[in-house]
């Protein structure tokens, strides 16, 4: 009897639907969960409100502006953090041995970490970034046309590809410690808190290190430019997709850590 052999993409949805049922088997902690995402972006906006109430513009850029700005970085660590959750929590499947039978199994491994976990109750978080967008796009009187359009588009798919190039860094340095290392929160929860505002307003040499180091500028200070017409460089349009690129030395750290993987022994 022959079995049917199914693709990556198809083992992936598979691992999803899993975690999805496993979570709707408790509702009522998923929605409160969902609402509690949704609550802790609200704070942060919350923030930028009142501080707009003092001022009227940072560094050039005015509230709905900022706003906008916030939505879309939010978005994009959304996304990333809704399907990449596995890497974060990849420390507790070094330690208790869970890793070694994922290396065992006739699939990719980072297929396998990634199915492990699926955060779906970060919709909380994505609909917060969904209604400040619109209202940034309200009230900032951007003229939106085909190129404004895509230039979103790429920004949260470089976003996203970006920020889950991070939580691979974060995984890939478990092999090295066997528990993860708290100061990469400030290149993933640290990036969403700051991100709230354009890069630009902390200096230059933060600028050239979101430019050339982790590309968070890519993705957000120079595409928003072009969108806000602050600048016609319509190269910033592709500028997002650049940040893909990130995610190469992010890969080759992982395979060289899985090169001196050891068992921790659990």
């Amino acid at each position: 009897m022959k079995t049917k052999k199914i693709n990556s993409f198809q083992l992936y949805l598979h691992y999803v639907s899993i975690n999805i049922r496993s979570m709707m088997q408790y509702k009522t902690s998923f929605l409160l969960t969902a609402i509690g995402q949704f609550l802790v972006s609200f704070n942060v906006f919350l923030g930028i409100f009142f501080m707009f109430q003092r001022f009227s513009h940072v560094k050039g850029f005015e509230y709905s502006e900022v706003v906008l700005c916030f939505s879309i970085i939010l978005l994009e660590f959304s996304l990333a953090e809704m399907y990449a959750r596995g890497f974060d929590a990849f420390p507790d499947m070094m330690k208790n041995g869970t890793f070694d039978r994922v290396l065992v199994r006739p699939r990719n491994e980072i297929l396998q970490v990634l199915g492990s976990k699926f955060e779906l109750t970060r919709i909380g978080r994505m609909l917060q970034a969904v209604v400040m967008f619109f209202y940034g796009i309200t009230k900032s009187n951007v003229e939106w046309n085909v190129s404004k359009i895509l230039t979103v588009i790429f920004m949260l798919i470089g976003g996203t590809a970006l920020f889950t190039g991070i939580f691979l860094i974060y995984a890939a340095l478990c092999f090295f410690t066997l528990d993860g290392l708290e100061f990469m929160n400030v290149l993933t929860d640290g990036a969403r808190e700051y991100g709230k505002y354009p890069v630009s307003i902390y200096g230059k040499r933060m600028l050239q290190f979101t430019t050339f180091v982790v590309p968070y500028a890519l993705v957000q200070y120079y595409p928003l430019l072009y969108i806000l017409d602050k600048s016609t460089n319509r190269f910033y349009i592709l500028l997002p997709l650049l940040a893909i690129l990130f995610l190469i030395p992010c890969y080759l750290l992982w395979r060289f850590g899985i090169h001196k993987y050891t068992s921790s022994g659990s």
